[in-house]
């Protein structure tokens, strides 16, 4: 049986950092207490807390960037500090066993006060998520994070979470959200990660690519439809009777503070006047399609999101994909997902779609239902990733 070890988590990059040490920290033989400011110096700067315990606060770290609730806050982590030169910016890496490091995850993902047989399926897939990204980045020396395919009328990308240079993952919505201690206000956290310690997800002896979305909209997606053609059987399209969004109590306990404010994403739909999105697709997409005449689905999935979409414009014609990339053209942010139906107006488009995220794998508003409703961390794992089965690495 393996070790834990420890992750390597990119916080926060800025020209300037603020960093508030409320214990002894050491760097250099030097001790750092209090509120410290740092900048880009060409240095890679250690920080090693001198007690067990100790913790620090960075100051305004962004969060849910470029979604629609980005927004900046002041986060307290556990473990070590390590600051990165990169581009005349520091960057932030907090380095911390695994196990800490998935307590803050599945408390800011989902609120710390969701069902603890919730709480232990999402410790599971979260710390097999990191990983299978961590095996494969150390297998791809290098790999590039974005996957195009592109020529005059058609653009393709999708885009990897493993391939980050200096650390092992990034602490927002590219990987999985890791916002420190902030969020942990539940002792049923803790009690979650240590009741899953060191299980993963297997399939055929590999640990499973565990990926997961926030609401499914009632059916969830294959792997392939959103990232590279590769088959991954335990991610499939199935439907999802679980995710049904009525209950706002129940949303208000399974959701965080921030998460809350975005509603409606069961159902939702985006208008636009034809003007909006021409001006819109033309920045998004760096392209001059001119006058948008048409949005056309070309390819969807088995659970009705686009894979492919045609932009018709008086000046030419463009198809795009897959998921990430349509729902980055049609909106300021992200569209909430690539599930929806285009209805033509008489001075523009409605967007009619439901879901909010990519859809693959465990959908989080589901499975909280599921153990709201008593199911167990094993059957609500059994559910969303059929075929995968539990195994203890440490």
């Amino acid at each position: 049986m393996g070790q834990e070890g420890h992750v390597r988590v990119g916080v926060v990059k800025a020209k300037s950092l603020t960093v508030i040490f409320h214990s002894a920290y050491q760097s250099d033989g030097k001790c750092f207490v209090g509120e410290h400011t740092f900048v880009a110096d060409g240095k890679e700067r250690d920080f090693q807390p001198m007690a067990d315990g100790a913790s620090f606060t960075l100051k305004d770290v962004v969060i849910g960037v470029n979604f629609h609730w980005e927004r900046k806050e002041n986060q307290t982590f556990l473990g070590a500090l390590r600051l990165l030169s990169e581009e005349e910016c520091v960057q932030a890496v907090n380095v911390l066993p695994v196990e800490e490091y998935l307590t803050s995850v599945i408390s800011s993902e989902m609120s710390a006060n969701a069902s603890l047989e919730f709480l232990k399926a999402h410790a599971v897939i979260s710390r097999s998520w990191l990983m299978a990204m961590m095996q494969k980045a150390g297998t791809q020396h290098g790999a590039a994070a974005l996957h195009e395919q592109v020529s005059d009328n058609c653009v393709v990308r999708w885009y990897d979470s493993e391939a980050h240079q200096r650390f092992d993952v990034c602490a927002d919505d590219h990987c999985q959200r890791f916002q420190g201690v902030t969020r942990v206000s539940n002792p049923r956290v803790c009690e979650a990660v240590d009741a899953t310690r060191g299980m993963v997800l297997v399939h055929d002896g590999e640990i499973c690519d565990a990926r997961f979305s926030k609401c499914c909209g009632g059916m969830t997606e294959m792997f392939e439809s959103c990232w590279e053609d590769v088959p991954h059987p335990y991610l499939v399209s199935k439907e999802d009777p679980y995710c049904r969004i009525s209950d706002s109590t129940l949303l208000s306990r399974i959701l965080n503070n921030f998460d809350q404010e975005t509603v409606d994403f069961y159902r939702w739909k985006v208008e636009y006047t034809t003007e909006e999105l021409t001006e819109l697709v033309c920045r998004k997409s760096g392209m001059d399609l001119g006058r948008i005449l048409d949005i056309v689905p070309l390819s969807r999935s088995f659970s009705g999101r686009i894979i492919l979409l045609k932009l018709i414009g008086e000046k030419r014609s463009v198809v795009v994909g897959k998921e990430l990339e349509i729902r980055r053209w049609l909106s300021e942010t992200h569209l909430y997902s690539s599930a929806f139906e285009v209805e033509k107006t008489s001075n523009g488009f409605v967007l009619h779609g439901k879901g909010w995220g990519h859809g693959v794998g465990l959908c989080q508003i589901g499975a909280a239902v599921m153990g709201e409703q008593g199911k167990s961390c094993e059957e609500i794992l059994k559910f969303y990733y059929p075929g995968a089965e539990l195994m203890k690495k440490w």
